[in-house]
């Protein structure tokens, strides 16, 4: 989009919008040390406003950043019936990134295997995370990006609390179960309503996703009208949910596999005797113990990240 032909309103608007993602984004990369010098970064484009969002901001931190990092864009062309294949490549070419199309034809497996009227969304998302995830491999990227925002996170919240009985999130960067790629967020701190109005205004080239973006009824379409909702209802509440997940006090909640209630004991501060240096129970698979071998980092990690 040429910013020439818009008029002065609409400009600053733009202009604000994309300080304010740019600057989102900036806060996440430093605060949990997303990009450092010399990643190969995966950015994965999938035509939705926004992985394209997430390329754009990350293209212009990447102008000015203190650091050397390198940016690919990948899609994944899953053979959904009537994707438009030269959309992307076309958009691509013009602003001048370097990128690669992944043909895989997952959208015939998933059809297959899931019967008529359910919801597609979980597999179709772990087959296109195993081939992204093996596709990084062969670039040789170290780090791939993801466009999931702060809503996304929320959303995953709560799915996972009411449906699965789980304090559990989308965390804004981790490890793959096999160790061998890292995930991260840059618009893990952007609000979706603020990535929709910046895709408009940029005039990205949009692409529906029909297999799953279109089924009726899914648990997350429930959840985001209701946090849709709240937000209108109540100002400042998403706000507020968001900062909790990054204010998390293991001690006053009821994991007893996450902080050691067996051990407390009357006499010390918060029950924590000093020769324990954590009231942590056992470490899990997701949790790492800091440089000493104690747990004190891995309450810090816990704090941020909700493992």
């Amino acid at each position: 989009m040429h910013t020439d032909s818009l008029d002065k309103q609409t400009k600053t608007r733009l202009n604000k919008l994309q300080k304010r993602l740019r600057r989102e984004v900036g806060q996440a990369i430093e605060a949990f040390n997303m990009i450092e010098e010399g990643d190969k970064v995966m950015v994965c484009l999938s035509g939705g406003k926004d992985s394209y969002a997430m390329l754009d901001i990350l293209l212009n931190l990447q102008k000015s950043a203190p650091i050397r990092f390198e940016l690919v864009a990948v899609n994944l062309d899953q053979k959904q019936p009537g994707f438009p294949e030269e959309v992307l490549p076309t958009y691509l070419e013009s602003i001048g990134v370097p990128f690669h199309i992944v043909e895989r034809d997952t959208y015939s497996i998933v059809k297959e295997v899931v019967p008529e009227g359910k919801t597609t969304c979980a597999l179709c998302s772990r087959l296109r995370r195993g081939t992204l995830y093996g596709f990084a491999d062969e670039i040789g990227a170290n780090k791939i990006a993801l466009g999931h925002h702060r809503d996304d996170i929320l959303e995953t919240f709560f799915l996972n609390m009411f449906y699965g009985g789980k304090l559990k999130s989308m965390p804004p960067k981790l490890v793959s179960d096999d160790g061998k790629n890292m995930v991260i967020r840059p618009l893990a701190y952007a609000r979706e309503k603020d990535i929709a109005e910046y895709a408009e205004l940029r005039e990205f080239p949009i692409i529906p996703c029909n297999l799953c973006g279109s089924q009726e009824n899914l648990q997350r379409q429930v959840i985001k009208e209701m946090l849709q909702g709240w937000d209108k209802s109540h100002p400042g509440r998403i706000e507020t949910m968001f900062r909790a997940l990054c204010n998390v006090v293991p001690s006053h909640l009821a994991d007893h596999q996450l902080f050691d209630f067996k051990g407390l004991q009357l006499g010390f501060p918060h029950g924590i005797a000093p020769d324990t240096g954590s009231a942590l129970g056992p470490l899990g698979d997701d949790e790492e113990t800091g440089a000493n071998g104690s747990g004190v980092q891995v309450m810090e990690k816990i704090d941020i990240l909700s493992v």
